[in-house]
């Protein structure tokens, strides 16, 4: 059996954010199959300093260090008229790397996490590509495209184009090409030129159950004894759609819920918050925690955790893990997507500010009902929504069976 070469555009290590989450679980999988070859990019301090965890599991592995600026990609992006998504992740030694390894390490199977690192598989690569987009990212920036403003709106308009683009030739050159959900695999196909061929399948995110479990964190001190009731809201705070969800909630969910619940909080958890989101910290009923060490003593906390994301692709992670805490989730349409959960049985979807506020207050006026919604939910995800269960199908696109004496990535 041939050599597996995973390129990923981040270090899936540690699982903490929605992207590793799903390429470590990808890797710890893949593992179990064959010896499997790294490429990846770092760009923090604590980004590299989980090489550690990268070199236990790799057969052999390259981690970049990403230093780019956006800035500076995006001239770059101009003049070879590229996308900036892929400029911000070209670097010439792991190209070289991966050439290396692709030519000596008997390899035969590429698989590609992130539409940003297609540009290092090979042209001459006769085995065996398989290209996880998860979403589709130029959905992505053609939404923000129709709502921004100029000059960000020709900005992201053009990046929305090049990388339509850049995924229909991905998804012609692979043999499989995966997206998160049916949905996104529709929206995908629905993109595509006329008489574009393309195997595209679906493999959807799973939860670590056993981690995210009510019983593992008691909640945080502060939420279990200042006033309430606590709204949570989690995420990556410098990405567009939750600096927007959260600004919406503390704009215009919460002062009406604080019309009834005049000690309502809100609370907005996760790393590098942007400055207008800091500036909200302590201002009427808003509390802002940036990065914290375990998210779940704030999900074991929350009275709702809400996710009012007006542009989500694939399967929100935020979504599931307040599902596993066993939590009430009130959450839009858009949050919702990817998974089969039924609404008013396992979450809350309301569209609107106006239903938003309605469904808060109707899961805060009865408590009973409320937890047996949080119930449901962590049956939900406990019983369909396991990484093992969403993993079955990979041995079969990989074309590798699993053997479990091999190294596992724990």
């Amino acid at each position: 059996m041939g050599e597996i070469l995973f390129l990923a555009h981040r270090i899936p290590f540690p699982p903490d954010r929605g992207d590793k989450i799903r390429s470590h679980h990808l890797l710890k999988e893949l593992v179990r199959m064959a010896p499997v070859h790294v490429a990846c990019f770092g760009e923090t301090d604590g980004d590299m300093a989980q090489e550690g965890a990268l070199k236990q599991v790799a057969a052999s592995y390259r981690l970049a260090r990403r230093t780019r600026p956006l800035w500076r990609a995006g001239v770059e992006a101009l003049q070879s008229g590229k996308p900036v998504s892929l400029t911000a992740f070209d670097d010439r030694p792991l190209r070289a790397w991966v050439d290396h390894a692709v030519a000596n390490r008997g390899i035969d199977t590429i698989f590609v996490f992130s539409g940003q690192m297609g540009q290092y598989v090979p042209e001459h690569f006769s085995g065996r590509v398989i290209v996880d987009l998860c979403d589709v990212d130029s959905a992505k920036f053609d939404a923000y495209a129709r709502t921004g403003s100029f000059p960000r709106r020709w900005i992201d308009a053009r990046e929305g184009r090049l990388l339509a683009a850049e995924e229909t030739r991905l998804a012609q050159r692979a043999d499989h090409t995966l997206l998160i959900s049916e949905n996104e695999a529709a929206l995908f196909a629905s993109r595509q030129p006329q008489g574009a061929q393309a195997d595209v399948q679906v493999l959807r995110n799973g939860i670590d159950h056993r981690f995210f479990d009510p019983q593992s964190a008691a909640p945080h001190h502060k939420l279990a004894t200042e006033p309430g009731p606590h709204f949570v809201f989690t995420g990556q705070m410098d990405y567009a759609p939750n600096v927007a969800a959260a600004e919406r909630v503390a704009a215009r969910i919460l002062p009406a819920v604080r019309e009834q619940y005049p000690t309502a909080q809100f609370h907005i958890v996760g790393r590098a918050p942007v400055a207008k989101l800091r500036a909200l910290d302590g201002r009427n009923g808003v509390r802002v925690w940036g990065e914290v060490p375990d998210v779940r003593p704030f999900l074991a906390g929350a009275d709702i955790v809400i996710a009012p994301l007006d542009i989500a692709r694939g399967v929100q992670n935020k979504v599931l893990e307040a599902m596993a805490m066993a939590r009430p989730v009130l959450l839009t349409p858009e949050a919702a997507t990817g998974i089969d959960a039924a609404d008013g049985e396992h979450f809350a979807i309301a569209a609107d500010d106006a239903a938003l506020v309605r469904r808060a207050l109707a899961l805060l006026a009865d408590g009973a009902a409320a937890l047996s919604m949080a119930a449901a939910a962590r049956r939900f995800v406990v019983e369909r929504q396991g990484w093992p269960a969403m993993l079955a199908p990979l041995a079969g696109l990989v074309g590798k069976r699993v053997t479990e004496q091999r190294r596992d990535a724990a």
